[in-house]
């Protein structure tokens, strides 16, 4: 079977484009929760992002990739900071991902001055100091140890340095981007 090329003058340009995207978000993907943290000009800053390109791409050591967009920003925290977390959530928590697709404006901060709530979510903060979603199924705490530009996003690939998850016994399954009826790429 073969599609449209690229490069026609005929239509087939719109054509490709429509069959690409179709294909491109019909790539079965998670849908996670990043969070990030830096310190700027004294003061902390931190933000949790709705992300669906999240993988592990390599056993040893543990390597994490995430790809944000270029000028969101999660990417200039991330970059700033040297960490991320990715919150991974339970598929029943649909709701919770639509939250943190803009910037979060509502953090509330402890006593310690780290965040103890984010855009309503209550959040813990992991040893690199990102911010985790509490009702997380599992977490993972990365220290980046690699980026890469990718014209309209970043790679950041982080080794992992601290984990939370359910215990051996329990049966979960993470949130994907079919659970819900958002798309993105293409």
């Amino acid at each position: 079977m073969a599609g449209p090329s690229p490069g026609r003058t005929d239509g087939a340009d719109d054509a490709l484009d429509r069959l690409r995207r179709r294909v491109l978000w019909s790539m079965p993907t998670g849908l996670y929760v990043v969070g990030s943290r830096a310190e700027r000009d004294g003061e902390v800053h931190a933000n949790l992002m709705t992300a669906n390109l999240v993988v592990q791409v390599a056993t040893e050591p543990k390597l994490v990739a995430v790809s944000v967009e270029s000028a969101a920003r999660t990417s200039a925290l991330v970059e700033a900071g040297g960490c991320f977390a990715v919150s991974l959530l339970h598929r029943a928590d649909r709701a919770v991902v639509r939250r943190f697709v803009k910037p979060v404006v509502d953090v509330t901060i402890d006593d310690a001055g780290l965040p103890s709530s984010m855009a309503g979510e209550a959040v813990a903060t992991a040893v690199t100091g990102a911010p985790v979603l509490e009702r997380a199924a599992a977490w993972l705490d990365c220290v980046v140890r690699h980026q890469l530009g990718l014209g309209s996003h970043v790679l950041f690939v982080g080794e992992v340095v601290a984990v939370d998850g359910p215990d051996a016994d329990e049966q979960w399954e993470v949130l994907r981007m079919e659970d819900t009826r958002m798309n993105y790429g293409g």
